[in-house]
């Protein structure tokens, strides 16, 4: 039995199968709509969602199979003080698969020790979020036919943005793969993301606090939300938080095929002017989740 906790828990391969799996569901759904008949899968969300709560069950659904769960931690036997482990083995006498959500780091992890079913992590605190990395990987292959070879910008919240974290540790295992970091001083890439995948695979980067500088560079931007919360003072904040705000006229020096990433919810750091530009993906990312879920779910089940 198969669990995805963390990204590096998929090799390459497994990862390029995926891939070739979700873009065969994109073309033929028809021939998948009863892949998953009488199969359950159970959603157990301790903290709120949107996106991916309801893009695992619109895959469950469009496999043929059914949802059960709960989207809160007070609407479960958690608010009577059951544990991780005890409502794991409950809920897997009643479901075929689990997709979990929760606000502490490593507790997925001690799911899928306890669990007699696949368990999914669908986001630990700030510690991984695996099938967001995979909706990433998806919407780059899609948008540019390849996962080598690519100058990724990724730009706001580097410090606490476990999206980014795993996208990096994802991409690094890619060749010719080169990222510009763009961020306030405050909300830098953390030095272990730098010294245990950036520098221990040899994969150049670069740090700027200009999100233009390296414009006409990019064949990906990743755009995340710069946090009010993080930072120290009012002052900073203000004098950083419409630098990256990203507008028609930043994009100016952009290349014409540029792909817009951004795991969403938005707040402001993408201009509402940006949607209609061709460039922009961020809605595509969110229907590409669904497909490559979809994927990740009969991959784990078994389901040939």
């Amino acid at each position: 039995m198969r669990n995805l906790i963390d990204i590096v828990d998929l090799s390459v391969e497994e990862i390029n199968e995926l891939i070739k799996v979700a873009k065969d569901i994109i073309q033929n759904k028809e021939k998948y709509s009863h892949k998953c008949d009488g199969k359950k899968l159970a959603t157990l969300f301790f903290e709120p969602s949107t996106r991916t709560r309801l893009s695992f069950e619109a895959a469950m659904m469009e496999l043929g199979g059914n949802v059960i769960g709960f989207s809160e931690a007070s609407s479960s036997s958690t608010a009577k003080g059951e544990s991780v482990a005890d409502t794991i083995r409950t809920v897997g006498c009643y479901s075929d698969i689990i997709a979990m959500r929760h606000p502490k780091e490593g507790a997925p992890l001690v799911a899928s020790e306890k669990s007699v079913v696949p368990i999914i992590n669908a986001g630990d605190g700030g510690h991984h979020h695996p099938t967001q990395t995979l909706t990433d990987l998806l919407t780059i292959h899609c948008e540019k036919g390849r996962l080598e070879n690519l100058t990724i910008g990724l730009c706001g919240d580097l410090k606490f943005g476990r999206t980014v974290h795993s996208l990096i540790t994802a991409m690094a295992r890619y060749q010719n793969i080169k990222f510009v970091l763009i961020s306030p001083k405050e909300l830098e890439i953390p030095e272990y993301v730098k010294k245990e995948i950036l520098e221990k695979n040899n994969i150049p980067y670069v740090e700027t606090n200009d999100m233009e500088e390296y414009m006409n560079e990019l064949d990906i931007l990743y755009m995340t939300r710069v946090q009010k919360e993080r930072f120290f003072n009012e002052e900073d904040y203000l004098r950083l938080k419409d630098y990256y705000i990203l507008n028609k006229e930043k994009l100016e020096k952009a290349k014409e095929d540029l792909c817009i990433m951004h795991p969403l919810p938005r707040v402001n750091e993408i201009s509402v002017e940006v949607d209609d530009d061709k460039r922009a993906c961020y809605f595509k990312q969110v229907e590409y989740g669904k497909y490559i879920r979809m994927a990740l779910i009969l991959k784990l089940l078994e389901v040939k």
